[in-house]
């Protein structure tokens, strides 16, 4: 199996209900505990399963779970995409339209995703953390309509990489509450990616080289930029 394959592989994940369920539970003690043996283990007994199923349900410990908390999310981003009444019938609003839904649905539990992302950031982690990443804007792009599977599966994929984690560090530093300044940041991302092609010729030659840069991009959260 390729990188590629495996990377792909990422989009068709299966969630456990029962981890579903822990997890959930959980959401309410991970602001104390963080995503930790604790919290799974307190939320477990609270949705009615032992510490053994914490064990079966999540082998790799709290890591696990934060990239199903994440899977999770990805799921109920799409759901409210495709029940939308009236969808947006353009791709770049499609994506904006999807990454204002992940973060208005995320927002009842901000501390759980912060407390999430700074796991993910521990080295040892990187590849959880890149998984995940994958998986969530492979989710964008599929509900989008773009299922093509040429080299700007790769570009496509690793440029909304860049767009959705700078957007999301920048929603988990906001304290303001107004969800204009959030649209703000997100559309001048997406204004900076409109201006690619008129790019220069060093930086479309970089871009052109999507598997690599999608690969190595997966494995770190962006920066944001104001």
């Amino acid at each position: 199996m390729t990188k590629a394959d495996d990377l792909r592989g990422a989009y068709n994940h299966v969630t456990d209900p029962d981890a579903a369920a822990i997890i959930a539970a959980a959401l309410v003690h991970v602001p104390f505990d963080g995503w930790s043996n604790e919290s799974l283990a307190a939320g477990a007994a609270d949705a009615g399963f032992s510490g053994d199923d914490v064990t079966r349900l999540f082998p790799g410990g709290a890591v696990d779970a934060v990239v199903m908390h994440s899977a999770l999310a990805d799921e109920a981003m799409v759901t409210a995409f495709e029940t939308m009444a009236e969808p947006p019938d353009r791709v770049h609003l499609m994506i904006r339209e999807l990454i204002l839904i992940r973060l208005d649905q995320a927002s009842a539990h901000k501390e759980a995703v912060r407390r999430g992302l700074t796991l993910l950031a521990v080295p040892a982690n990187a590849l959880s953390s890149a998984r995940a990443l994958y998986a969530t804007v492979d989710a964008m792009w599929r509900a989008a309509g773009q299922r093509d599977t040429d080299i700007s599966f790769y570009t496509k994929r690793a440029t909304l990489a860049a767009v959705y984690s700078a957007t999301l560090l920048a929603w988990i530093a906001d304290t303001s509450g107004d969800r204009t300044v959030i649209e703000g940041f997100l559309d001048r991302r997406l204004q900076d990616v409109a201006r690619l092609p008129k790019a220069s010729a060093p930086l479309r030659s970089a871009l052109n080289t999507g598997q690599r840069l999608a690969e190595g991009m997966f494995q770190i959260v962006g920066r944001a930029r104001r």
